[in-house]
């Protein structure tokens, strides 16, 4: 069930058959914290008698590690973890993203903004008189999202989060959608593939959970159903940073990807009855042993 409450509307929308995804970038290898979020999204998927799916978010070529990809795709499938159709690539779907924007410029929900960061945080966030009357060149601008005139501040959106619980965030400030450079943003790029998909159950991070509200508006601005969304705790060293790649985390061992695995069982608290033999056996006996509920609740789990 999902529960969004915009312009002080509520809407409820009883979702179809489970539709899940694991979306890594390839900035670099996987590692493990990115392997604890795909057994989760994997694991939920099966649990849900649902369908499993990856997507490569290759969206920005300047943060992209050459062969990250495919390692991506061989750790995955090293332990066992394989989608359920062809992978998509991100940098393959320029044509959808552009036809989702053009959307969103006709019904007015985007506009091009030649104002710099550094720019906005000087003027408190007021934009430069060119880019509030239409007049900028939209050639040398970014596209935000414009958010409805009629969104107040009291105006929340609210979700039923199946590890969190009720979830309230507002959506604070219009946001990027194509990059000056003529990057397509993450927000427009996640949802438009989401949509196409047919994504029913968004399974993340706890990391990730302040890109709700963005990604909910454009959803309610195409006037389409957001999927249902579950933010697991993330994996944190006892200093509280988040096992990342920008905190340097190593690249996960294939050749250890059993022991991998039981290890990720072990910090979900997964108690297996029986020494699996393989990944296969392993992942199949943590099927039988899922409980979702141990995350709920919390925003990280140290090891």
């Amino acid at each position: 069930m999902y529960i969004c409450s915009f312009f002080k509307i509520s809407i409820l929308f009883i979702m179809p058959t489970y539709r899940g995804r694991f979306a890594p970038s390839p900035t670099g290898p996987l590692h493990f914290g990115s392997l604890f979020a795909a057994v989760i999204s994997f694991l939920e998927a099966r649990y849900n008698e649902g369908e499993w799916f990856v997507r490569i978010e290759d969206i920005d070529p300047l943060r992209e590690q050459q062969g990250a990809s495919q390692n991506i795709i061989n750790t995955l499938s090293s332990h066992g973890l394989i989608a359920d159709a062809s992978i998509i690539y991100q940098s393959n779907r320029a044509k959808l993203y552009q036809q989702t924007l053009d959307q969103l410029h006709k019904n007015n929900f985007a506009y091009a903004c030649p104002c710099s960061r550094k720019y906005l945080l000087t003027h408190n966030g007021s934009h430069t008189p060119s880019c509030t009357t239409k007049q900028a060149d939209i050639t040398e601008c970014a596209i935000k999202f414009r958010a409805p005139s009629n969104l107040q501040e009291q105006d929340q959106f609210i979700w039923d989060d199946k590890f969190q619980g009720i979830q309230t965030r507002k959506l604070s400030n219009d946001f990027v959608l194509k990059r000056k450079e003529g990057f397509y943003a993450y927000q427009l790029a996640v949802v438009c593939d989401d949509i196409s998909q047919e994504i029913t159950h968004i399974v993340r991070g706890y990391d990730l959970i302040e890109s709700s509200p963005m990604q909910l508006a454009l959803y309610l601005a195409l006037d389409k159903t957001p999927p249902e969304l579950a933010h697991f705790p993330v994996i944190a060293f006892k200093n509280g940073q988040k096992l990342s790649k920008q905190n340097k985390a190593p690249a996960i061992n294939s050749n250890l990807a059993l022991e991998n695995l039981l290890t990720v069982f072990s910090i979900l608290g997964l108690k297996l009855k029986y020494k699996p033999d393989n990944c296969k056996n392993a992942l199949d006996e943590a099927l039988e042993n899922w409980n979702p509920e141990y995350l709920c609740g919390k925003s990280e789990l140290i090891p």
